[in-house]
């Protein structure tokens, strides 16, 4: 299938000549290049355009979730009839394996695993597998280790109409591929069987396949869709991909194993030799019990510490991502050797917010190594676990041979790699300029930030306040509340799957403000917002240099009365270099104002209702209702395993009340991002007690 752009909007302004350039440098094949293009310039439709005009799968990152949401909806907006997929880390919570030898502290890793993320992963790989038209949304997660392509094909289950195989044999494979059997639930990952009938529910959360035995072949096969109530489609044949990664057929499992074993055997001698007696009967421990875990089922907590043995990959090896799972081009293999099988992808890469996403990158594989090896070093895991990292910078670049560098503040690294590749995006469809900018004293900053925020909600104007801190997000989110002001703070804590519900939100005008730290200073699309009020910002840093300045500012800049106020009793150099190119920006857009007779015209955006792949067609407030309910089930099937059966009886019927009368399955008690909010304004309102959210 091809790429077909669908969109009411033409290329404007400098739009035309910024796609053309970005498409002429992919064709001739330049390994880097630039788009500077200021906020509310429409980058994303103009890679949209470089996208339809290449034909080529694309991997678009993006420095955090949040931003990656709002470019996953755009991008399905864009191409409706694509595969466009959003891949990001899939827990909601996660505190990675660690030990501290100072304090003698080991730190077991504990995470949540959400499984709507988990689903829409396995999502985008598969269709990676399938398609050419494909689109890739993922943060900086997608530079992880998720197993071998190669394994990844070979011991998905091939199935058809008539083909020899019982009843028993087809349980065993779904087995294998770690689905799990449930009878009385089913979703996705797991297979239910009723006499001679087995319905499979994907992982993926979109499909239904269901298998009508006959003796000891596969009589009829038909899919239906999770979230349609039509009958099912008849099948000749189907591909069962794994429920999870890191799945491998059985005799390759056990060579894995053994080289497991032969390893540490090796590394116990070596922690004897050096005298750590307790080392070597810790890691001994730990890694035979793993063993037992996978022999018995395929998995163990914490498999991916062995993704090297199962893998088949040499120590120092890079991981398999899922670069790896993009179609290698034989052009560019031609081009460069491949250090391994599938070598340089056949695909375009978009860096979002390069500034950004560029430290993550180049950073993420010394802190990981410098946290595995201590591990190692004292008992904790076997040496081979080290080979369970991200990609380093110039491993990720050997799979991405096309980067193209998206921000309004690209930086020196950028500039330096894509030398005479750079177009610039300064003009926006709107004709807007950049936001007036005012320097304020921090004396009675807040009593003049409170009049300010009173006046623009009076317009139905929002306001964006940023801080140095959570703590001091959530103080002034309060403080803001206690003077009668509709707010809602928003950082790192705020789980991935709420960010967008409360933009949403903020948009449609259930909160006039929103104060956060550096949430909210990339890329978030809010013409809405009519004022930027940053704090302290003449505290010389990271979160105050010239680049975080000028993206901050620059939310401000999709509205016709965009401002900026900067309440600082300093002008810093960082300060003083960003309203200098803020100036520059807006005389450019002037001038061409004055050239075109151009009038600037505030913007006029749909409000995109957060959806999740096919099957979740509902709010992001639906979500977190469904999740709730599910974490109460879990506690209460506990409860009962410890036979507490009176705890299992009393949440038992808070489950009953919480999914209530109505569809959302909120009832009463209101469950979700909303609820949530309300029931914190509430807990705020009594006296001496403050929420924390």
């Amino acid at each position: 299938m091809e790429f077909r752009l669908v969109s009411s909007y033409k290329p404007t302004g400098d739009q035309p000549e910024a796609i053309r350039q970005l498409t002429k440098n992919l064709k001739i094949g330049a390994k880097h290049q630039t788009l500077l293009g200021v906020t509310g310039s429409g980058k994303t439709f103009t890679m949209s355009n470089v996208i339809a005009q290449t034909q080529r799968p694309t991997l678009v990152i993006s420095p955090n979730k949040t931003l990656a949401a709002q470019l996953y909806q755009e991008f399905k907006e864009f191409f409706p009839n694509s595969g466009v997929h959003y891949f990001v880390s899939y827990y909601d919570y996660y505190q990675p394996e660690a030990y501290i030898p100072q304090t003698d502290t080991y730190i077991e890793k504990d995470a949540k695993i959400n499984e709507v993320l988990d689903r829409l992963r396995h999502e985008a790989v598969q269709d990676v597998l399938s398609r050419r038209d494909v689109i890739v949304v993922a943060s900086i997660s997608c530079i992880y280790s998720i197993g071998s392509p190669e394994e990844y094909r070979r011991v998905s289950l091939g199935l058809k109409e008539g083909q020899k195989m019982t009843r028993k044999e087809l349980l065993s494979a779904l087995t294998s591929l770690q689905y799990q059997r449930s009878d009385a639930d089913l979703k996705p990952g797991t297979f239910r069987v009723r006499g001679e009938i087995i319905d499979l529910y994907l992982v993926t959360g979109k499909e239904i396949l269901r298998f009508e035995m006959a003796g000891s072949t596969i009589g009829k096969i038909t899919k239906s869709y999770a979230d349609h109530e039509e009958p099912g489609t008849a099948l000749s044949s189907c591909t069962v991909y794994p429920g999870k990664f890191w799945v491998a057929e059985e005799e390759r499992l056990k060579v894995a194993m053994a080289n497991i074993r032969l390893e540490l055997q090796e590394r116990l001698q070596e922690l004897k030799k050096q005298g750590k007696l307790l080392e070597a009967e810790r890691l001994e421990q730990r890694t035979n019990y793993d063993l037992e875990m996978i022999a018995e089922s395929g998995y163990c907590h914490g498999i991916e510490n062995y993704s090297r043995h199962l893998e088949f990959r040499k120590q120092g090896d890079p991981p398999f991502t899922l670069l790896d799972y993009f179609p290698a081009s034989p052009a560019r293999l031609a081009e460069a050797p491949a250090k391994r099988a599938g070598g340089p992808k056949d695909l375009l890469v978009f860096l979002d917010e390069s500034h950004l996403t560029l430290p993550q990158l180049q950073a993420m594989s010394a802190q990981d190594r410098m946290r595995k090896e201590s591990l190692v070093e004292h008992g904790f895991r076997l040496p081979s676990a080290i080979d369970n990292r991200p990609l380093r910078k110039e491993e990720f670049f050997a799979r991405a041979p096309q980067v193209t560098y998206v921000s309004a503040t690209p930086g020196a690294f950028e500039k330096q790699m894509s030398g005479p590749f750079v177009a610039e995006q300064l003009i926006r469809p709107t004709l807007l300029l950049e936001p007036v900018v005012e320097i304020r004293t921090t004396k009675n900053q807040l009593s003049d930030l409170l009049k300010e925020i009173q006046g623009l909600a009076q317009k139905k104007q929002r306001t964006l306040v940023v801080t140095l801190t959570k703590r001091l997000a959530e103080d002034i989110a309060d403080h803001l509340a206690k003077a009668g002001v509709s707010v809602q703070w928003m950082h790192s804590e705020v789980k991935t799957l709420d960010r967008p519900h409360i933009l949403e939100s903020f948009r449609r005008g259930t909160y006039d403000v929103l104060v956060g730290i550096n949430l909210l200073r990339e890329g978030l699309d809010l013409p809405e917002v009519a004022l930027v009020a940053i704090l302290d910002a003449d505290k010389e840093g990271f979160l105050r240099n010239e680049t975080t300045l000028i993206q901050t500012m620059g939310r401000a800049a999709r509205h016709q009365e965009g401002r900026a106020i900067l309440y600082a009793d300093t002008i810093t150099g960082s300060m003083q270099r960003a309203l200098k190119e803020i100036s520059r920006r807006r005389k450019i857009q002037e001038e061409y104002n004055k050239e075109h007779g151009g009038v600037p015209q505030a913007i006029v955006k749909e409000i995109r209702k957060w959806e999740l792949g096919t099957k979740e067609k509902a709010t992001l407030a639906e979500f977190a209702a469904v999740q709730d309910v599910q974490v109460l089930q879990q506690e209460m099937r506990t409860a009962a395993s410890s036979l507490d059966f009176e705890r299992a009886a009393e949440i038992r019927d808070l489950i009953k009340k919480v999914k209530g009368d109505t569809n959302t399955g909120y009832g009463k008690y209101n469950i979700g991002p909303e609820g949530v909010a309300a029931k914190r304004q509430k807990e705020k309102d009594k006296p001496g007690k403050k929420s924390r959210g």
